[in-house]
């Protein structure tokens, strides 16, 4: 439903803007790659999105994300996800967000002491304020429906680096 929405105010904003200022022009390409090792631990993520700029000033965007992690002899997840993305650049070097994400966990223990294995939806709402210069925003967001228990996340609160070209 969201998804079906962003495209139809995507395809409309589109609609009207002459030869010189396409759709095209005002989709920005981004994401990130993650990785973490060490002591019998590997973990990879993938994070691309897209944002449509409708001005200088406001931009709304989608994400995906995928994730695989595992730590020898206990644990093995995989996570994948998709994302909706607001941005509002109020000032020149300031970047105010909120994106919602929806990621499934997917959690298999080797161990023998674990017999319970987890899939399940984990949503997570971010609120972030970032330094913006370029293409480049550094900042720290928070995470209001986090759930200790559940999230994949040691802690609501995560710093961020945004480059979209």
């Amino acid at each position: 439903m969201i998804v079906k929405m962003l495209i139809m105010l995507l395809a409309a904003s589109s609609f009207g803007q002459n030869s010189t200022n396409t759709f095209w022009q005002n989709v920005k390409f981004g994401g990130g790659i993650g990785l973490g090792f060490g002591n019998g631990y590997f973990s990879g993520t993938i994070t691309p999105s897209a944002i449509y700029e409708f001005n200088p000033y406001m931009g709304l965007g989608l994400g995906l994300n995928a994730t695989y992690a595992t730590q020898k002899n206990l644990h093995r997840s995989t996570i994948l996800g998709g994302s909706l993305l607001v941005i509002a650049n109020p000032y020149e070097y300031v970047q105010l967000s909120a994106e919602f994400e929806e990621l499934n966990i997917q959690r298999n223990y080797e161990d023998g002491y674990f017999i319970n294995n987890d899939n399940y939806w984990y949503p997570a709402l971010f609120l972030g304020v970032g330094y913006r210069s370029y293409n480049m925003t550094v900042g720290i967001r928070f995470d209001v429906l986090y759930d200790e228990n559940k999230s994949i996340y040691t802690d609501p609160w995560m710093p961020f680096v945004r480059f979209y070209f």
